[in-house]
């Protein structure tokens, strides 16, 4: 037996598997060997010879896959002629087809498959199942088991996990559990999952497949058809278990169930119904039903497990629908007539699912839903009991009035099946006819284009909402059952309806969103029957408003200032409607759900305004429908709380808007949020913390005085200042006082025990003030009469009056009180600042108001009772800065301890910290009481105040102490920070100082010997603090605080004089403050450490060094300071150093440190000082920095506008140095860049230090302009203009002063170096260039400012600039040149007759130029003196007059709108004296009136109204005239519409109509031509004419026929003359007649056509129009393509484009041998229109619902294929004049291809199509030609 079996195993590898049975059946018939005995053997040798064949190699060779087959064949073949024993068929199991399936699955599935599938073919043909049932399925079902971590089967498992026989009598199958039992055991992942699975479900479908066999073959015993059956019932049983078990575990056990196990299941089911299984004696079934709804359940946990297991839940539920559908009915007998029949449209998860699906991110996910929804409503159903469908008549369809782009877009809706509606009176056909709208519109939105979603959006949108609001809505009951689809009620409709908008607003195109969203917000809910309420919350407060903060929606938004659009106004008035339904409780819940949104999504400008907009539309809507049942919305219990929520969130929303830097934005997004709390709160409904913290968040200017809010908000708070108010408001008022008044015992009570001593920090401190002061914000907003506060100011004096008794302030904190007064102090200075702006802008019913307020708090004088008490407290805090300090081990202050980054902190005890604290806030509250009362009156309390305010800061100054530690150190620290609380409020009290200098000795002996009042103070201060600096024991941040404290004293010291001088104080014993010593000394420490300072230090350092300069500079007058020599050109040089160093460090470009530094470092006092700007022939100092600073302006725009702005007012006051800076003049002058910068307005706006600093700026000559131009990028150059102008009038009024003349050598110097620079520069030289370019701007740019400095031309320069004059520009370029010559001429009469005239009398210049010239020489004659204006005019108008009959149309309508303007104010009108007149006067008098009658020169002088009169040759070189407008509102660089632009742009209109009337007379020229050459046919036709009627004649293009001259070539001539004039007489006879013109021109132009078409014979009448595309590859492709398969013409958009090095690098100089013609976009439908009328048909390739595909489609041989956009495709006014729309048939998932690719795809077919039809017609002409010549052969 071994050599036929090893025989047998060597054929395996050269025998096919086909051949294995028939060479088996002759090896069985020639040995008479049994089956069973080689079964055996080969049993015996599959180990060997599976080791063989799979050697480990992961890929499978033909032999190797085909030895194993023949192998399995054999083995199966076999196994079949023995009978299929069952032992035999279990060692076939278990020896051979489970090793097998171990190697190979992971090698080769489909060698997987076939030996499986022999396996079980086997198993079937002998009826096996039995075996498997023992074997092989309980060892799969518990490795799939054993993955899940089950040991042990349930009760309802059909087969147990453990192995046990059925027939337990036999005893062959025992030795085969013990090897089931090992195989487990020993490796329970001996087959990975999907191996298992795959062989369960292989078994599962032979098994089906068995018993499909057995029914179907007749004459079996019923016995096997049983035997299957049940084998089969009881393995789909478990497999439906165990795939319910795997589908909540892992993703694999998941994806293994999805891919095997279900389409397994489903199939057997798909063929059978029901199955009955057996189990433990109870009987179960097993149908369709019931896995759906195991399915439902195991989809309804994965829904809510997360991303990945709602797809699988989706993929579920669409593959068993793609099996069944949800009607399936189970017919089987087992089911009783009581059983509950799941029914998965009855579940409302089910359908919400589905509706989050179909909006779903991913794309896969949402095929899913909308696969499974349609399956789910199977519209195929409405066959069954639809009864009548009815389609309404188009004509109630259409509308009348529609434009053609409608009407087409109605068509195509037709098309579509948009038009038909079903009976209202039939529901169901209704319902299904809703699903069907539905599925089309969201279909148009996942797949098609652009243009049918446009077509069929707004008609199928329409048919839903007049569903919705159908009152048949209800579900009707068929045959007994209910079917509901979920569409039936109003709300669900609208539910269903979201879920396309919300799909739509998120749409990849935008033009589809913008579509979507203006037809939602268009609705006309008024018609719907008040539909708006049933529109889904939960899509109003998600998806609509994040739709809305799309920016594609509001692209107008901010231009021009105007902060809203139509989308924002469109959606506050649908938020105001929806509101409307709600009553006042649900609609507060509905706000803060609203405005809740702006927590959890980012919005932009406009987006942030338009939900502001809907909240505050919303609240102002709430109940205003009385006549509609509100909705409810929830319960009553959260109506407080929502209140309070929603004050958080308008609180949140106004914070949010502070990061946009338009205080106009701000405003008006402020305001919306105000509304909506008005409407909607109560004040004294919510806390009163809650209220203060709203309050807050507003911006002050809105609410102080004089605020545009502040009214809106004192009667929201219960107070009316117009009119009075109710007794409801006042209730309001009175309690919201009580509460403010009540509010402050709350504010300074302690919240510990009475015996704890109270510890706080820095930021308790800022707690504490920032709590107070929204709490003095409000209390000032609601307070009406002085008698309001009286009960706070006696609860102040009461509690100050005893702040130093510690047994009385137990319950309160003294530190608490005194920020309380800080925080009065403070609102009351804002109030007064506020009174000064509205004095400085002239508001004087404003500044009344607030003078009057300003009167009633002067009550706070009674401060000076309670003040001493303050002053022993401050004495007794104080103590802790002298007294000697034990080092604590305490703890550092709350504010340290476990704290990483922000501010640096106190290093001291909690201890040390309060009491540190607690003298700094005395010292404060001191100071500042003092300084406010002081400004009432002064007593003798205020006198000795101030003396302790002297001495406490001499004290601290003066004292020397060691700082050996960092606890003295830090105290000294906090010492210093009082010290400058207590010298600002000194800075208003010095003269309180110095009138009691006398009264004390201490202060007596400072000023001893003559010495300067604050001079030792400031430099016993100095030296102080650097020595603490210098030991080192204060930490690095530490030591930062305390500079920052340094630099602030040191700049309120030397602000003192200052503040002196503006008080009319001066020192009466002594004449100086500070010495020329300390000053430099203080300069010198200044400027060292200025390289380093910090963002705090910055202002008040440059200020510091800016009140130095001043003091020295008022030293050298004598006065302020003693001995002063100034700065010197060295220390300059270290002070601009040290400041670029640290103006290029600071990272951020804010206004008040760039403000500082210019008018700290280029100080008036020594900006006129020449040896500043150049020394020894090299740049001085402030040279060096402004260059600098210039140079680093071109990157920052603030920098360039302020640095403009401080230099053009120092030139202005010092002439003589614009000389050192022609360079940094012409770099101003031709500055351009953003034109607008939101945050420099709102700094400017809002930050004070900002405001304060630009003030110190330099003065500007005209501050109107200044303020109209800083924030635009005009600034520089309007600044530099300014200047000039200024000097010009200086240097004309002054001109024997110094100023007056430098002020006109500075101005000659720039006009000639602007001149030069004109005229040489390489761009600026050119006479044309691009317009709009930089060169174009720049030009303009330049010819601005030289306008400006004409001023300055005298008899010196004349004929320098007179000579540059002569240059060909745009005409917004020529108007500034001629605006430049009119002034010269009319200030140089003479140069009229020696340079004008001849110029005039030059006739062969171009006819824009002497456009110029005649526009100049009529302005001469207008607008010269009377000395003058007769010498002009005998000069000039004669050179005028033959250019009133120039050949060029623009030139004389030019020249006779201004022949006209000036004969009529020079001539007299009065006709009488017409007679006496000379022959000259009368020819003028009859121009003058033909020019004034003729119609068509009114018409044009009509058009021109307001041009002629507006030029002023003055006024048009002043700044006011050139960058303020003429006539019409800014344009481009400022330039105004010329009068020679008007007077074009009317001739161009007018020659349109001049041109068609013409062809209408020549048309009816040739109709008559034509009668009268067909004599007889015309008296045919008359003959058979009634009266009344006319003759029509048929016109072909009309407009052909006007121009007439045609240029014939070369060879064209002599083709003309062999055909043409061969046929005539003589050439020039019928050249001469006119009645046969007509017939020449048609016989040249078709000669014209024969020679083209002889040189073009070679290429394709194919037109490619590629005007829609603008990306140059795909230009360049289709250029490539088009020269290679010769197509006629390309036609694109912008012929420029081919100079692209882009371009001639791929179409490889395709450019030159393929027509490539211009046709702009704008010119599309005129260009196809006309090829249209040639002959041509007009193709797109475009996706309509109409499309032909390509294979499918004859091209015409003249065609012209249009191709769209890259993206959006053809527009939808294109497509409607197209002939037919093809499109490529597609296979794949992506949409679209290439516009390039899809040209080229259909100019090859058209291609190929036109040579299939050459071939054709050679091979018919050659045949032909062949059976001619045969049969000339024969006969």
């Amino acid at each position: 037996m071994d050599p036929i079996v090893d025989s047998l195993l060597r054929s395996f590898r050269q025998v096919p598997p086909a051949a294995i049975p028939a060479m088996l059946d002759c090896i069985l018939a020639s040995t008479n060997s049994a089956p069973s005995s080689i079964f055996s053997s080969l049993l015996e040798k599959f180990p060997s010879f599976s080791q063989g064949i799979i050697d480990g190699s992961k890929d499978l060779d033909f032999e190797q896959r085909n030895c194993i087959v023949s192998f399995v064949s054999a083995t199966c073949h076999l196994l079949k002629k023995s009978g299929a024993e069952t032992r035999y068929m279990e060692l076939l199991i278990w020896k051979i087809f489970l090793p097998l399936m171990k190697l190979v699955h992971s090698n080769d599935r489909e060698l997987f498959n076939k030996v499986a599938g022999m396996t079980f073919s086997v198993v079937a043909d002998t009826n096996s199942w039995e075996v498997v049932e023992v074997t092989i399925i309980p060892f799969l079902l518990r490795l799939v088991g054993l993955s899940m971590g089950e040991i042990q089967s349930e009760e309802l498992d059909a087969y147990k996990l453990c192995l046990t026989s059925k027939n337990s009598e036999d005893r062959h199958l025992e030795p085969q559990c013990t090897l089931y039992d090992n195989l487990v055991q020993c490796n329970p992942n001996y087959f990975p999952l999907p191996v298992s699975c795959h062989i369960l479900t292989l078994i599962l479908d032979a098994s089906q497949q068995s018993l499909h066999t057995v029914r179907a073959v007749s004459g079996l015993d019923f016995v096997d058809e049983c035997c299957t059956d049940k084998f089969s019932a009881n393995l789909l049983w478990d497999l439906c278990n165990i795939t319910i078990k795997m589908l909540p575990q892992s993703v694999e056990h998941r994806s293994s169930a999805v891919t095997f196990f279900l389409p397994s299941i489903f199939r057997a089911l798909d063929s059978h119904s029901a199955f009955e299984v057996s189990i433990s004696g109870q009987n179960y079934i097993l149908s369709r039903k019931s896995i759906l709804e195991k399915l439902w359940k195991s989809c309804k946990t994965l829904f809510s497990l997360g991303t990945l297991e709602r797809r699988d839940a989706y993929a579920i539920l669409s593959l068993y629908l793609s099996f069944f559908t949800c009607t399936d009915e189970c017919q089987y007998s087992y089911t009783s007539s009581t059983t509950k029949i799941f029914n998965l449209r009855a579940e409302k998860q089910f359908w919400d699912e589905m509706k989050k699906g179909l909006v779903d991110k991913e794309s896969s996910v949402r095929k899913q839903s909308l696969y499974i929804l349609k399956r789910t409503i199977n519209l195929d159903e409405k066959n069954q009991y639809q009864t009548s469908v009815k389609t309404i008549d188009e004509r109630s369809l259409g509308h009348r009035g529609m434009t053609k782009r409608e009407r087409w877009a109605e068509e195509e809706a037709m098309s579509l099946g948009v038009g038909k509606i079903c009976k209202t009176s039939d529901f169901l056909s209704s319902c299904y006819q809703k699903w069907e709208a539905f599925f089309l519109l969201y279909e148009m939105l996942e797949e098609y284009g652009t243009h049918l979603v446009e077509a069929a959006w707004n008609h199928q949108m329409t048919l839903l909402l007049h569903s919705s609001s159908s009152p048949e809505n209800s579900v009707n009951n068929i045959n007994g059952n209910v079917c509901r689809t979920w569409m039936d009620s109003s709300e669900e409709i609208f539910e269903w309806l979201a879920v396309l908008w919300e799909r739509g607003f998120c749409h990849d195109n935008p033009q589809v969103r913008c579509l979507v969203m203006q037809s939602f917000l268009s609705t006309e809910w008024t018609k719907y029957n008040h539909c708006a309420k049933l529109v889904p919350q939960n899509f109003l407060t998600g998806s609509l408003v994040e739709g809305l903060n799309d920016p594609v929606h509001n692209k107008d938004f901010g231009v021009r200032g105007v902060y809203s659009t139509w989308t924002i106004e469109a959606a506050g008035q649908f938020f105001s409607r929806y509101s409307s339904y709600l009553d006042e409780r649900n609609g507060v819940a509905f706000l803060k759900r609203l405005a809740s949104v702006a927590k959890k999504q980012s919005f932009g400008r406009a987006g942030l305004m338009c939900l502001t907009k809907c909240i505050s539309s919303a609240a102002c809507g709430i109940g205003q429908c009385s006549d509609i049942s509100p909705v409810i919305l929830q319960d009553k219990e959260s109506y407080p709380s929502d209140k309070v929520g929603l004050l958080d969130t308008f609180r949140y929303i106004i914070e949010s808007c502070k990061q946009h830097f338009n205080p106009s934005y701000r405003h008006q997004v402020c305001e919306n949020i105000l509304a909506a709390a008005v409407s909607a709160v109560i004040p004294t409904d919510v806390p009163l913390e809650t209220l203060l913290l709203f309050i807050s968040s507003l911006p002050r200017e809105i609410t102080d005085n004089g605020g545009s809010l502040r009214l809106k908000v004192q009667e929201w708070l219960g107070m009316s200042v117009q009119k009075p108010s109710t007794s409801d408001c006042l209730q309001t008022n009175l309690k919201l006082l009580e509460s403010l008044i009540g509010y402050q015992r709350k504010l300074i009570s302690s919240c510990h025990a009475i015996d704890i001593f109270v510890n706080y920090d820095d930021e308790d401190l800022d707690s504490w003030e920032a709590e107070a002061k929204r709490w003095t914000r409000v209390l000032f907003l609601v307070f009406k009469e002085e008698e309001d506060l009286n009960p706070i100011f006696k609860f102040i004096q009461d509690h100050a009056a005893n702040v130093c008794d510690r047994s009385n302030n137990l319950e309160w904190v003294p530190v608490k009180l005194l920020i309380l007064l800080l925080s009065f102090i403070h609102e009351l200075q804002v109030l007064q600042g506020r009174l000064v702006d509205c004095l400085k802008t002239g508001s004087s019913k404003t500044s009344l108001s607030i003078s009057d307020k300003v009167d009633q708090y002067s009550m706070i004088k009674s401060s000076t009772i309670f003040v001493d008490a303050l002053v022993s407290y401050a004495g007794m805090s104080c103590s802790i800065f002298w007294s000697k300090h034990m080092e604590e081990g305490g703890d550092f202050s709350g504010s340290i301890r476990g704290r990483l980054g922000g501010p640096s902190q106190r290093r001291l005890s909690s201890s040390l910290t309060s009491s540190v604290l607690q003298a700094v806030t005395s010292i404060k509250a001191v100071a500042s009481i003092s300084s406010w009362s002081a400004q009432f009156g002064t007593d003798a309390s205020l006198a000795s105040v101030v003396t302790y305010l002297w001495n406490f800061c001499w004290k601290i100054s003066s004292t020397s102490p060691a700082c050996s530690s960092e606890l003295e150190a830090e105290i000294c620290l906090a010492a210093y920070e009082a010290v400058a609380g207590a010298l600002k409020g000194l800075l208003s009290m010095f003269n309180l100082l110095l009138d009691h200098v006398t009264e004390d000795d201490e202060l007596t002996s400072l000023k001893a010997d003559g010495k300067p009042v604050l001079d030792s103070l400031l430099r016993t201060l100095l030296q102080n603090i650097n020595n603490i600096i210098a030991v080192g024991n204060l930490a690095r941040a530490r030591r930062a605080v305390l500079l920052n404290w340094k630099w602030i004293c040191i700049e309120l010291l030397l602000s003192i004089p200052n503040h002196a001088l503006k008080s009319g104080v001066h020192s009466r014993k002594h004449n100086s403050y500070f010495s020329d010593t300390t000053l430099i000394w203080t300069f010198d420490d200044l400027v060292d450490s200025l390289e380093n300072a910090g963002d705090a230090s910055v202002l008040p350092m440059l200020r510091s060094v800016r009140l130095i300069m001043e003091r020295l500079a008022l030293g050298r007058e004598g006065s302020m300071v003693s001995a002063c020599h100034g700065i010197d050109i060295q220390m300059m040089w270290k002070l601009v150093r040290s400041s670029w160093i640290l103006h290029v460090s600071c990272k951020k470009r804010r206004i008040a440190p760039i403000a500082a530094l210019m008018s700290s470092v280029m100080h008036y006092s020594v900006f006129g000082d020449e040896k500043m700007h150049e020394y020894e022939n090299a740049p001085g100092p402030l040279k060096w920095f402004v260059e600098k600073i210039l140079e680093e302006g071109t990157k920052s725009p603030r920098t360039i506008r302020l640095a403009a702005l401080h230099l053009t007012g120092l030139w202005h006051a010092c002439p003589s140095i614009i000389k050192f800076y022609m360079k940094e003049l012409k770099l101003l002058t031709q500055y351009g860049s953003v034109a607008f910068d939101e945050d420099f307005e709102a700094e400017l706006s809002e930050n004070r230090d900002a405001k304060i600093e630009v003030s110190v700026l330099a003065k500007s000559p005209d501050p109107e302009l200044t303020e109209e131009f800083i924030n635009t990028e005009l600034y520089a150059r309007v600044s530099v203009a300014v200047m000039f102008s200024r000097l010009a009038e200086i240097a004309s009024t002054h001109k024997e002063d110094r100023n007056g003349s430098d002020a006109l050598v500075s101005g000659k110097m720039f006009l000639l170096e602007l001149l030069n620079y004109v005229v040489n520069d390489k761009d600026l030289a050119k006479e044309l260039c691009k317009k709009y370019s930089a060169i174009h701007r720049r030009k303009i740019r330049a010819w601005q400012m030289v306008c400006i400095l004409s001023q300055f031309i005298d008899q010196d320069i004349v004929q320098q600039v007179t000579h540059n004059l002569h240059r060909n520009n745009f005409p917004s370029v020529r108007q500034y040149l001629e605006t430049f010559a009119i002034n010269i001429y009319l200030n140089f009469p003479l140069l009229v007759g020696q340079e004008l005239v001849p110029l005039l009398r030059d006739y062969n210049m171009r006819p824009q130029a002497l456009s110029s010239y005649v526009f100049i020489a009529a302005n001469i004659i207008l607008h010269s003196t009377e000395e003058h204006k007769s010498r002009h005019l005998s000069e000039l108008l004669p050179c005028i007059i033959p250019l009133l009959t120039s050949h060029h149309h623009t030139l004389r309508g030019f020249t006779q709108l201004l022949v006209h303007q000036v004969l009529q104010k020079l001539l007299p009108s009065d006709s009488s004296f017409y007679a006496t007149m000379t022959l000259e006067e009368k020819c003028f008098q009859d121009l003058r009136l033909y020019l004034q009658d003729n119609p068509d020169c009114a018409r044009l002088r009509a058009s021109m109204e307001g041009y002629l009169d507006a030029f002023d040759p003055k006024k048009s070189v002043t700044p006011a005239g050139i960058f303020s407008t003429r006539v019409e509102e800014l344009e481009f660089e400022c330039v105004p519409a010329t009068l020679m632009d008007q007077v074009t742009n009317f001739l161009n209109e007018t020659r349109e109509d001049l041109r068609c009337s013409m062809a209408k007379d020549a048309a009816a020229i040739k109709n008559e031509s034509l009668l009268a050459d067909n004599d007889g046919k015309g008296k045919e036709i008359a003959g058979n004419l009634t009266e009344g009627q006319t003759i029509v004649l048929p016109v072909q293009d009309i407009s052909l026929d006007f121009q007439r001259k045609i240029t014939v070539s070369k060879h064209e001539m002599q083709s003309f003359s062999s055909t043409v004039l061969l046929e005539n007489e003589g050439p020039l006879n019928s050249l001469l007649d006119i009645e046969k013109e007509y017939q020449l021109l048609e016989r040249v132009l078709y000669s014209k056509t024969v020679a083209f078409e002889k040189s073009n014979a070679s290429q394709q009448d194919i037109i490619l129009v590629a005007s829609l595309i603008d990306r140059i590859p795909n230009l360049a492709g289709l250029a490539r393509t088009c020269e290679v398969f010769r197509a006629s013409t390309l036609a694109i958009a912008d012929k420029n484009v081919m100079k692209d090095k882009q371009f001639q690098l791929i179409s490889v100089t395709a450019e030159k041998w393929v027509p490539i013609i211009e046709v702009p976009v704008i010119s599309m439908k005129v260009f196809l229109e006309r090829k249209k009328h040639e002959g041509f048909s007009i193709l797109g390739l475009e996706q309509t619902a109409n499309s032909i595909s390509l294979d499918q489609y004859e091209f015409p041989k003249r065609t012209v294929l249009v191709l769209g956009r890259e993206k959006e495709g053809i527009p939808v006014d294109i497509i409607h004049i197209l002939d037919a729309c093809i499109e490529i048939p597609q296979l794949g998932i992506v949409r679209s291809l290439n516009v390039h690719v899809s040209g080229a795809i259909a100019l090859w077919e058209y291609t190929r199509q036109q040579r299939s039809s050459c071939i054709q017609f050679t091979t018919k002409s050659f045949d032909n030609s062949m059976k001619f010549a045969i049969n000339c052969f024969l006969f």
